[in-house]
């Protein structure tokens, strides 16, 4: 029972502290019909619907199958480590960084047994820390690459276009770093090797495949503010439980519940005066830094939905947010799955991936930050 209880801490670890802060808040403003005004139910039925529709694309092995066509073209380690830190890069800014992960890490462990131990101890930390960082950087581009993009594009209602400009910069010098990062690696173990993948034995329904890209296509008008949210999460919930209802039990409910906690946390918060003013003086002209500062100690969601509250220059706090997932490790919730993965074998020295990780990730925040000195 205690191990349980323990596991659930250590995973839950934001949600407990939201719902905590939560709970805290109400002793200072008694609970009243304003606390409905602070959750952002658009930010929460755009999320939900995008996180089944990515279930259901992943139980399919549709990312998986892709991948393994693109990879099966592959002749040595750097033309590997290239194709799975591109596939990171790029599929983040659709399924968000966190989905990228779960589905290309391990199937990265899948192809390094296969190279043999001496590979899989000396390139599978540095080729995982290039996917976490690509995951985190890919998805910087596009609003529905990561939660906090969604919520921050959702509330400045800037257009599309205005938003991928906005970080058009960052994502285009990070995806070169890394591909010289890549390349790097690739020349160290720069030797034929064949990877031969067979294709998964997932269920393939042409119909449902059909059905979760209208869906998806749906949600994207949703985001693009075409559509109405209600009518994109009324779609998508009805055409779930209709043709693939186990599929909502694959939902990550504990992310939606950790957005309500700081909605009312962050809400009552902004009622105190004298909280209040303080962050706004502190904020005011200072958003990137702040946010870059507030992500490396509660990550970059909950950064996001603090400081959105207390400034009118969103564009910042989007920079801020997105650069901020650099750093330390739990800067970005999704660098969690990566090191969950890495803990997980035995023959891996999680100190080490640690070590090597936090180098990187202040790297390429010093080398962002350094760019948006220049731009501004």
């Amino acid at each position: 029972m205690k191990r349980k209880v323990f596991e659930f801490v250590k995973q839950e670890a934001v949600l407990i502290v939201a719902c905590v802060l939560a709970v805290i808040s109400t002793f200072f403003v008694t609970p009243d019909e304003k606390y409905v005004e602070y959750i952002d139910f658009r930010t929460l039925g755009i999320l939900f619907s995008l996180m089944a529709l990515m279930a259901g694309f992943q139980s399919m092995g549709i990312f998986e199958e892709i991948s393994r066509k693109l990879l099966n073209k592959v002749q040595n380690i750097r033309q590997l480590v290239i194709m799975l830190t591109l596939l990171c890069f790029f599929f983040s800014m659709i399924i968000t960084n966190d989905v990228a992960l779960i589905t290309f890490v391990p199937f990265t462990f899948v192809l390094f047994d296969m190279l043999g131990q001496s590979a899989e101890k000396k390139w599978l930390i540095p080729v995982v820390i290039l996917q976490t960082i690509s995951a985190n950087l890919g998805s910087m581009l596009t609003p529905i690459g990561n939660p906090q993009n969604l919520y921050l594009y959702g509330k400045s209602g800037m257009a599309f276009g205005d938003f991928f400009c906005l970080m058009l910069p960052y994502a285009a010098l990070s995806l070169a770093i890394l591909l010289v990062g890549s390349f790097v690696i690739g020349i160290i173990g720069n030797k034929k090797i064949t990877v031969s993948l067979t294709a998964n034995n997932k269920e393939k329904n042409t119909r449902k495949i059909i059905m979760y890209i209208t869906l998806f296509c749906i949600c994207i008008l949703a985001v693009l503010r075409i559509l109405s949210v209600s009518i994109a999460l009324a779609v998508t919930v009805c055409a779930v439980l209709i043709f693939d209802r186990k599929i909502l039990k694959k939902v990550d409910y504990s992310l939606l519940l950790t957005f309500v906690g700081f909605f009312i946390f962050i809400g009552n918060m902004g009622r105190l005066p004298m909280f209040s003013s303080l962050l706004q003086k502190f904020i005011s002209g200072n958003e990137v830094i702040t946010a870059v500062l507030t992500s490396q100690v509660v990550s970059n969601v909950p950064a996001a939905l603090l400081l959105s509250n207390f400034t009118d220059d969103l564009s910042a706090l989007i920079i801020g947010t997105n650069i901020g997932g650099l750093g330390t490790l739990i800067a970005s919730m999704a660098s969690l799955i990566s090191y969950k993965f890495i803990a997980q074998k035995k023959n891996i020295s999680t100190g080490k991936y640690v070590l090597y990780f936090s180098i990187a990730n202040v790297i390429f925040l010093v080398i962002l930050m350094l760019l948006y000195v220049i731009i501004n």
